[in-house]
C-alpha cells in the first residue's frame, strides 16, 4: 500500500501510488499542535498556521498565494489540532510539481510581516467569537477543559482572546524555528504519482532543518468523583458532552473502545440513536465517539436536547452506558458494528487526500503505519468479553464527566444524577 523512507534532513516521507487515480495529493504534517504550547502563547500553533497563507518572496501576498492553485482547480487547506498541524493540496496529477512548489514555498519561505500579523490577529479573534457563538462546537472545548483543566491538553486550540492579542512576531518566528524541523515532519504523496519521487520532494523541502524537537508536557489526569461543567447561555436547546476518561493511542484496548462507541452511538441504528432520538424524541443529533490522544483518551456522547428535558436525556444516556456495562453485547450487534467499521473504512479511503491523511496521521503520532487490513484484523478479533471488560473499566463514577451549554448555572444538580 505504501512506501516510507527518511530524507536527509530527517523528514519521514511516505508514498501511496494509485495508478487508477485521477488526482494527486501532497500532505505535510508537523508535530506542533496546541499541546506543545506555553500558557502565555496558547494559540500560537494555530496563529502560525494562518500566517503561512499571507505571502512569500515568490508569492508576495495572500492573493498570490491563493491564486496559485485556484488557477488549476486545486483543493487545499490547513488545520491545527492538539498534537500536530497539517497542510495539504490535491490537484490533477499534471499539477503535482506546482502543488509541491506551492506548499514548500508557504511553509519554508513565508515572510511573517508585522502588518499581516496584526490583520490576521483580528481574523483569529473573530474565529474565536464564531466558536463561542456555536454551542454545538464550543461544548467540545469545554469538555476537554473539564477533563484536563489548566494544562496544554485542556487549553483551546485557537487560544484565548487574551493570548491571541499578546502573541508577537518574535514569538511566532521562534516557535516556527523550534518546531518546524525535519525530524518533526511527515510528508505524504498519494494518488497518481511517479515511482521515484524522493529526490523531487527533498529538493522542494530541503529547507526543513534537522535539530532537537521541543519536549511536550505529559498530560496529568486526576479525578475521584463525577464532575460537571455548566456554561450559562440563553440557548434554544442545551448542547451537552457526556462521557468518561478512557485510553490513549497506544492502549491495547483502544480498538475495543472504538467499537463500543460505534455500538452506543456511531450509526443511525446504534443504541443511543434509537433510544434517545427514535423512541424518546429527546434529540435531533446524538452521537458517540472515541478520542485517543498520545497520552490520554475518552469516550464521549454529544447531543442537543430541549432545555426542559436535559435531566431526562442525561439519565437516558447513562442508562445505555450501564446496560453496556452490566449486560454482554450480542454477537449479532457486534457483527453489525464490525461490518459498519469495515464498510466505513472502505468509503473513507476512496480518495487520494483521505489516503494521505490516513498514513501521515499514523506516522506523525505513532511512527508506524498499519494497513487497513491490519486494523480491520484487530477489529475482527474483538470479542463480547473484550467489550464487557472495557465497559466495566471505563463506566465508573470516578471517570464520568458532563459539560453543557444552556440556561443552567448550578452544576451540583447535574453531578447528583451522574451515576452508573
Amino acid at each position: 500500500m505504501y512506501h516510507k523512507t527518511i530524507l536527509k534532513n530527517g523528514i519521514r516521507f511516505i508514498t501511496i501510488p494509485i495508478a487508477s487515480s485521477k488526482t494527486a495529493t501532497i500532505m505535510v504534517l508537523v508535530g506542533a499542535g496546541s499541546k506543545c504550547e506555553k500558557k502565555e502563547t496558547n494559540g500560537i500553533s494555530h496563529f502560525l498556521e494562518h500566517m503561512f497563507f499571507k505571502g512569500t518572496a515568490a508569492r508576495p501576498d495572500a492573493l498570490a498565494v491563493s491564486e496559485t492553485l485556484d488557477r488549476v482547480g486545486g483543493a487545499y487547506n490547513a488545520f491545527t489540532g492538539k498534537e500536530y498541524t497539517g497542510f495539504w493540496a490535491k490537484v490533477s496529477p499534471e499539477h503535482l510539481d506546482l502543488a509541491m512548489d506551492w506548499l514548500s514555498d508557504i511553509i519554508l519561505h513565508s515572510k511573517f510581516e508585522s502588518a499581516e500579523i496584526e490583520k490576521e490577529r483580528g481574523v483569529i479573534l473573530q474565529e474565536i467569537n464564531m466558536v463561542l457563538d456555536a454551542p454545538m462546537r464550543y461544548v467540545e472545548d469545554l469538555w476537554e477543559n473539564l477533563l484536563y483543566g489548566d494544562q496544554p491538553a485542556g487549553w483551546d486550540i485557537l487560544g484565548t482572546r487574551e493570548t491571541v492579542k499578546q502573541i508577537d512576531r518574535k514569538e511566532i518566528l521562534n516557535y516556527f524555528k523550534n518546531s518546524y524541523r525535519g525530524e518533526n515532519a511527515v510528508i505524504c504523496l498519494a494518488g497518481k504519482i511517479g515511482e521515484k519521487e524522493e529526490k523531487r520532494v527533498y529538493d522542494f523541502f530541503r529547507g526543513f532543518r534537522k535539530g532537537e524537537i521541543p519536549a511536550k508536557r505529559i498530560t496529568k489526569e486526576v479525578q475521584t468523583k463525577p464532575e460537571a461543567l455548566c456554561h450559562f447561555k440563553e440557548t434554544d436547546q442545551t448542547h451537552l458532552c457526556l462521557g468518561v476518561r478512557a485510553y490513549d493511542l497506544f492502549h491495547p484496548d483502544r480498538y475495543a473502545l472504538g467499537l463500543l462507541a460505534t455500538i452506543l452511538g456511531g450509526m443511525m441504528s446504534s443504541r443511543l440513536f434509537i433510544s434517545v432520538r427514535e423512541k424518546k424524541g429527546l434529540a435531533y443529533y446524538i452521537r458517540t465517539s472515541a478520542e485517543n490522544y498520545l497520552d490520554s483518551g475518552y469516550l464521549l456522547t454529544q447531543a442537543g436536547v430541549d432545555n426542559k428535558k436535559v435531566f431526562e436525556a442525561v439519565k437516558a444516556i447513562l442508562k445505555e452506558y450501564k446496560k453496556a456495562k452490566d449486560q454482554k453485547i450480542s454477537a449479532k450487534e457486534i457483527k453489525k458494528a464490525k461490518d459498519n467499521f469495515r464498510g466505513a473504512m472502505n468509503l473513507h479511503l476512496e480518495t487520494s487526500d483521505e489516503l494521505a491523511s490516513y498514513a501521515a496521521t499514523q506516522e506523525i503520532l505513532k511512527k508506524e503505519i498499519l494497513t487497513p487490513e491490519e486494523i480491520i484484523g484487530k477489529i475482527e478479533a474483538i470479542t463480547a468479553d473484550d467489550l464487557a471488560r472495557v465497559a466495566n473499566d471505563i463506566f465508573q463514577p470516578a471517570k464520568l464527566n458532563l459539560a453543557l451549554i444552556g440556561p443552567f448555572k448550578e452544576k451540583e444538580k447535574f453531578e447528583k444524577i451522574l451515576e452508573i
